[in-house]
């Protein structure tokens, strides 16, 4: 057991060097020019994370764009995430933009905290540290209340002060508030 463990430990490992090898090799990401299949989850060169969009021509023909978020990722640049850590952690290639909702969701919360994907998928953990956080949730104590309930997990943790500190200046809003609509 603990060998067969080993094993599936190195073969993660070899693949994430691979992936990031082949990364190095390729250049720099420019989340304009991926493709629908490696857009979502990906870094861009300047460590801001790429956005996959959904367009719906007049015709009813959907088009599909990535683009830079203004998300940044911590310490991460030049990423494009494996399919062994879109599996681990129960992600879709075909998710359109960063939401938190799904860490209220039970099953997606199991997978985000196991193991597989916990302790083998930094890039992952990053983005949904940092989206739990904007929550007020520290996702550490997330992972750790999980196995009842993640929605009562996520409550309890919000309601017993363990929540991640806010922005310390505050946040601040930059351009124009939108007009009101006609009557």
């Amino acid at each position: 057991m603990a060998s067969n463990y080993s094993l599936k430990t190195l073969a993660v490992l070899v693949i994430a060097l691979f992936a990031f090898w082949l990364q190095a090799a390729l250049g720099e990401i420019t989340c304009e020019h991926l493709d629908q299949d490696t857009c979502a989850y990906a870094v861009s060169s300047t460590g801001k994370r790429c956005v996959l969009e959904k367009h719906v021509k007049r015709s009813g023909e959907e088009e599909y764009t990535c683009r830079t978020s203004e998300i940044e990722a911590d310490k991460i640049k030049n990423w494009i995430e494996t399919d062994q850590c879109v599996k681990a952690c129960g992600l879709d290639r075909k998710s359109f933009g960063i939401s938190s909702d799904s860490l209220l969701e039970s099953r997606f919360t199991e997978m985000l905290c196991s193991p597989q994907c916990y302790n083998s998928c930094p890039n992952v953990i990053d983005l949904y540290f940092n989206l739990a956080a904007g929550e007020g949730v520290f996702l550490p104590k997330l992972c750790e209340a999980q196995g009842a309930n993640a929605r009562r997990g996520m409550a309890e943790i919000k309601s017993s002060g363990l929540v991640a500190p806010g922005p310390a200046s505050g946040v601040k809003f930059w351009g124009v508030a939108p007009a009101m609509a006609p009557f």
